[in-house]
């Protein structure tokens, strides 16, 4: 695997976005924490999630977003079960989610950036966020409208893991590391 500079230097490279460059931050730490609850290899599974939207500025559209980006990493020589488990973070690439670091990285992308949006409205940001505020949020429709509810009720599932501990597991991740992810 690539080293976490390489991932930075390739994410930077092609994403310009703030917002984008907090969600890649956001999606590695909480990747770190599940590799370790998993006793899996942190830097392969935080480089993944650093990586897994590095082409989504260059290739936001439906499927070139995350297939183009996968011929990238194939050339740069990155691991294949890394390109697909990021293949697999787009339910519409047909790339099943068979290993555990393609189902958290799938179950994670979504919730993470609905963890980060409800602690935005927050006066604290992530200090008072629970697992039932963000369920509260998550009934509501135009909140976050942009976050499929649907990905992450199947992340949830895919992992045989009930969603507020799903929901609790990504507030303490980024809580715990909000110094690495840009807030």
């Amino acid at each position: 695997m690539k080293t976490r500079e390489e991932c930075l230097k390739l994410l930077h490279e092609y994403t310009k976005s703030e917002s984008l460059l907090k969600h890649a931050y956001c999606v590695e730490v909480a990747m770190r924490e599940a590799a370790k609850l998993k006793n899996e290899d942190v830097e392969l599974w935080g480089s993944t999630g650093l990586i897994h939207d590095f082409d989504y500025e260059k290739y936001p559209n439906v499927p070139d977003h995350p297939l183009k980006g996968s011929e990238i990493l194939r050339a740069e020589g990155f691991p294949e079960n890394v390109i697909t488990a990021i293949l697999g973070h787009g339910t519409y690439t047909g790339v099943k989610r068979e290993s555990d670091l393609a189902k958290w990285l799938f179950a994670l992308d979504e919730l993470c950036g609905f963890v980060i949006a409800v602690g935005l409205v927050r006066p604290d940001f992530l200090d008072s966020v629970e697992v039932k505020s963000v369920k509260k949020k998550l009934k509501d429709k135009a909140f976050a409208k942009s976050v499929s509810r649907e990905d992450i009720y199947k992340g949830a599932e895919e992992l045989n893991m009930d969603l507020d501990d799903l929901i609790q597991f990504t507030i303490d991740a980024l809580k715990n590391n909000k110094k690495n992810i840009g807030f």
